[in-house]
């Protein structure tokens, strides 16, 4: 079924959205790494054409045409996989974002992204940012943060759910709410969800539990988009433990 099809009735401006997600980042991406060998890396269990990419600074469509591989781009473990350059796949991953590529790319974001303060948000979550957000090429579009399972987590702004479903690979249990006509947050690997489609929420309501799905440990992947671009969240988010002054 085509994602359209699955959306049926929330309109294209919802469709955009999450195609938009889609590319941001999956946000599950574990310490561990597969292996290389020259120009080849060895997948390994829980690995995506997503995260491979990411680690090496390579594109998924370079890598799906390099080797092959059609969507929705299934790999198996101990597949070889070609990708651009070698060495390991952390170093790989580390050197991505060079200072000088990071400075550029986080000039353009910052002068695109609304003014602190413009609205006001709350934390979704209580827990340690294990994942922070980065503008870099296939850097992490939201920030990770870890947590146990079955704790709550709330809508950061009051707004309109827009999706709720699992049927986009890699975030497992989804929530998108989509706020006035500039902002969309999303929630992901929840365990349970509270809300349904074309609710309206307040702010700091309860809208899920924290899980793994889509994920290998628990925690919730959360992002702010404005206007279709990612934006840091701790940018805007109040300091953690702190109820927002607005």
């Amino acid at each position: 079924m085509s994602l359209g099809g699955q959306l049926t009735g929330w309109g294209a401006a919802v469709c955009l959205s999450l195609t938009l997600f889609i590319a941001g980042c999956s946000g599950s991406k574990s310490p561990d790494y597969g292996t290389f060998s020259g120009s080849v890396y060895t997948v390994k269990r829980g690995d995506t054409l997503y995260r491979i990419s990411r680690m090496t600074n390579t594109s998924v469509a370079t890598l799906a045409r390099m080797n092959g591989i059609s969507a929705p781009y299934t790999l198996q473990v101990g597949q070889k996989v070609r990708v651009k350059g070698s060495g390991s796949a952390k170093s790989t991953a580390m050197a991505r974002a060079t200072p000088a590529k990071s400075r550029a790319s986080s000039a353009v974001a910052k002068s695109a992204a609304p003014p602190v303060g413009q609205r006001c948000w709350r934390w979704p979550a209580s827990g340690k940012v294990i994942m922070p957000f980065s503008d870099a090429d296939g850097g992490n579009k939201g920030i990770d943060i870890a947590g146990q399972r079955g704790q709550a987590i709330y809508a950061a702004g009051a707004g309109r759910v827009v999706y709720v479903g699992n049927q986009l690979r890699g975030y497992g249990n989804l929530i998108m709410i989509k706020h006035g006509e500039d902002y969309i947050t999303a929630y992901a690997h929840n365990d349970t969800t509270q809300v349904n489609n074309g609710q309206q929420v307040k702010a700091g309501q309860k809208i899920a539990t924290m899980g793994n799905t889509g994920a290998d440990s628990v925690r919730l992947h959360f992002q702010i988009r404005y206007r279709a671009t990612a934006i840091d969240p701790q940018r805007y988010l109040p300091p953690p433990g702190r109820s927002p002054s607005c």
